[in-house]
C-alpha cells in the first residue's frame, strides 16, 4: 500500500520536478527545496502511517520520517536522485517496524511498571527526588542549548500548548515552515539531551532508584 500512495503522489508531480536540483537543494540545507520535497509526499505518508499505526502523534511520525529522509540524503545515501521515491518507500517501511517494536517495549516496561508500583512504597526515596531534580535540569539545559527560534516553538507548542495558527502567525510562519522548524527542533533538543543524560551520570542514579 505504501508504495501504491508514494508512487501516486510521485506521478501526480514527476513532469514537473527535476529530481537532480530537488535533491542538490536538499543536500545544501536549501528551505525551498525542503518544502516542496515535504509537500509532495506528506499526505500519502501521512495517510499510510494513520493507517499502520493510527492517529496518535502522527504529525511527529510524519515530521520524523521526513527529517530521516532529508538527512539520509544530506549523508549522500542517495546515490541516483530519480529514484527519490523508492528511497521514500524504504525508509517509511523501516519507520513504521521501528514504531512498532517501539510500542511493544514502551507496553512491557509499563507493564514491569505498574507490576512494581502495586507493591512499592509510595513514598520517593531520597535518589529518585534526585533523580526528578536532575532531569528537569538536564531538560531546561538541553532547552538553553537550542537557538531562540528553536526554544521558542517547542516552548510555545509543548509547554504552553499555543495552537500551531497562533505560533505561525506571530512568528510569521506558514504551515509547513512550523511543521519543518518544529520537527528539527524536536531533534535537536533529544539529541541534546541524550549527550547530557550521558555525561551527567543521572542514568546510573535512574537505574539505582528503579532497583530500589
Amino acid at each position: 500500500m505504501t508504495g501504491q500512495v508514494v508512487e501516486k503522489s510521485a506521478s501526480s508531480t514527476a513532469a514537473a520536478v527535476e529530481w537532480g536540483t530537488l535533491v542538490a537543494q536538499i543536500k545544501t540545507g536549501d528551505d525551498a527545496g525542503m518544502e516542496q520535497l515535504y509537500k509532495m509526499f506528506s499526505r500519502g505518508i501521512r495517510y499510510y502511517l494513520c493507517r499502520q499505526l493510527g492517529p496518535q502523534e502522527l504529525d511527529d511520525k510524519v515530521h520524523d520520517t521526513f527529517l530521516i529522509v532529508v538527512n539520509a540524503i544530506k549523508r549522500g545515501d542517495l546515490r541516483e536522485p530519480e529514484r527519490l521515491m523508492g528511497f521514500v518507500r524504504t525508509v517509511v517501511r523501516r519507520q513504521v517496524a521501528a514504531y512498532i517494536e517501539e510500542a511493544v517495549h514502551s507496553r512491557r516496561e509499563q507493564a514491569d511498571l505498574e507490576t512494581g508500583a502495586s507493591v512499592a512504597d509510595r513514598k520517593q526515596n531520597p535518589e529518585q527526588e534526585a533523580m526528578i531534580r536532575q532531569k528537569n535540569e538536564l531538560m531546561r539545559s538541553a532547552l538553553e542549548a537550542l537557538s531562540q527560534r528553536d526554544r521558542d516553538i517547542l516552548i510555545r507548542f509543548y509547554l504552553k500548548e499555543q495552537p500551531q495558527e497562533q505560533i505561525c502567525r506571530e512568528m510569521s510562519l506558514t504551515e509547513t515552515q512550523f511543521r519543518l522548524l518544529k520537527s528539527r527542533a524536536k531533534a535537536k533538543f533529544g539529541e541534546i539531551g541524550r549527550k547530557k543524560l550521558t555525561s551527567s551520570g543521572i542514568f546510573s542514579v535512574f537505574m539505582r532508584a528503579k532497583a530500589g
